[in-house]
């Protein structure tokens, strides 16, 4: 882990924002999850749906996305600016707060870039499914559960030889994880 601490020293991502494999040399890139200009079209449909705030549209967008990523405001809120500023969305003042409502231009946009609309979410829901999906849900669930014990229980040893004990049976239960991929296999 090279002097990294905390999620960021591990080769996946943990937390909302980073539930890709990052693979490939120590800095290697995440996955992105949306492509150039994707994130108009997606916060478009979101407000098509109803009216939002910047924050709420972060909000829902990490809970469709099933935890695995988060836009940031740095996304989210020049976006809807340039939404804005197109024409396509509306800004209003609704209790103190900023809140976005598509326009007719907007509704029409989205009309006429139904296809790419379509594929962009297709494209993200097969991604999501196959990271959080299927039979990888217990695997990423039991993984959550080990890690928050490990820090669990790291922290609140007494000792240097209790932490020393956990890394061995976190190292031979790595051994036997890779050990799985190297037996033939099964139709279990």
């Amino acid at each position: 882990m090279g002097g990294k601490f905390g999620w960021e020293g591990f080769p996946f991502g943990f937390g909302p924002r980073a539930w890709g494999f990052r693979g490939g040399p120590r800095g290697a890139r995440r996955r992105h999850w949306f492509g150039s200009g994707d994130m108009k079209y997606v916060i478009l449909k979101l407000l098509r749906d109803k009216p939002r705030h910047g924050y709420e549209v972060m909000k829902d967008l990490e809970e469709r996305m099933h935890g695995c990523y988060s836009p940031s405001p740095g996304t989210v809120y020049p976006t809807l600016q340039w939404l804005e500023d197109e024409g396509l969305v509306v800004a209003r003042d609704v209790e103190g707060k900023k809140v976005y409502e598509i326009t007719d231009i907007g509704r029409a946009f989205l009309d006429e870039h139904k296809d790419v609309v379509e594929d962009i979410f297709d494209r993200v829901t097969e991604t999501v499914e196959r990271t959080v999906g299927g039979s990888m849900v217990e695997v990423n669930r039991t993984l959550g559960q080990l890690v928050k014990a490990v820090y669990r229980t790291g922290w609140k040893a007494d000792s240097d030889a209790a932490r020393k004990r956990i890394a061995e049976i976190l190292a031979k239960a790595a051994a036997d994880v890779a050990e799985l991929s190297k037996a033939p296999a099964s139709n279990a």
